[in-house]
């Protein structure tokens, strides 16, 4: 699943947070349906980041699946090392928690003495008191847990973009350089 070949032609997908949480992963984690059907289930961690085109949903450079979180997160070559603390994602109106989003980076090597990397992964997932009741009190005595869904959106991070998105316009040498100048009445132009 390379491209978005269960989209419309012209049809991008670039998901919020909350719709991420809110419309893929909440109904994921409920077996409910969702439609369109176009992330798919990936257990990411035997991958090495490199190797997800053409297994996980891409959208321009970031990769989208579901995966079931868990503790290892180790690869072939390397493995996610998470960074700082959870990332709280709150309903468009801002009184509900709807989610939490965790930011993990890809170091190469045996931990601790990885060599860093610029891939990125956001792992969102529902807050604790969000995940279905009516499937933890149906599950009998004796059957072990379930882990819980997560969806991961991976990208590599370049030097130009502090936080992976592709929006922002980049200034041209000569468009700095004018910025820059506080007085503009010291440019002297040619005759």
């Amino acid at each position: 699943m390379a491209d978005n070949n269960n989209l419309p032609p012209g049809f991008r997908f670039y998901p919020t947070d909350e719709e991420l949480v809110v419309h893929f992963l909440h109904r994921k984690d409920g077996f409910l349906p969702y439609h369109p059907d176009i992330i798919p289930d990936l257990d990411v961690y035997p991958y090495n980041p490199w190797d997800l085109e053409g297994k996980a949903l891409s959208e321009g450079s970031k990769w989208y699946y579901y995966s079931r979180k868990m503790q290892n997160r180790v690869t072939e070559s390397g493995y996610w090392q998470p960074m700082e603390m959870d990332e709280p994602i709150m309903s468009s109106s801002g009184r509900k928690l709807v989610g939490m989003k965790k930011y993990y980076v890809f170091y190469i090597g045996q931990p601790p003495a990885g060599v860093w990397t610029s891939w990125i992964m956001h792992e969102y997932r529902l807050p604790d008191s969000g995940s279905s009741s009516s499937r933890s009190s149906s599950r009998k005595r004796g059957q072990p847990k379930l882990d819980k869904w997560v969806i991961c959106k991976v990208y590599e991070q370049r030097n130009d973009d502090d936080d992976g998105d592709d929006n922002e316009t980049e200034l041209s040498c000569l468009d700095e350089v004018f910025l820059s100048m506080d007085d503009f009445d010291e440019i002297s132009l040619p005759n």
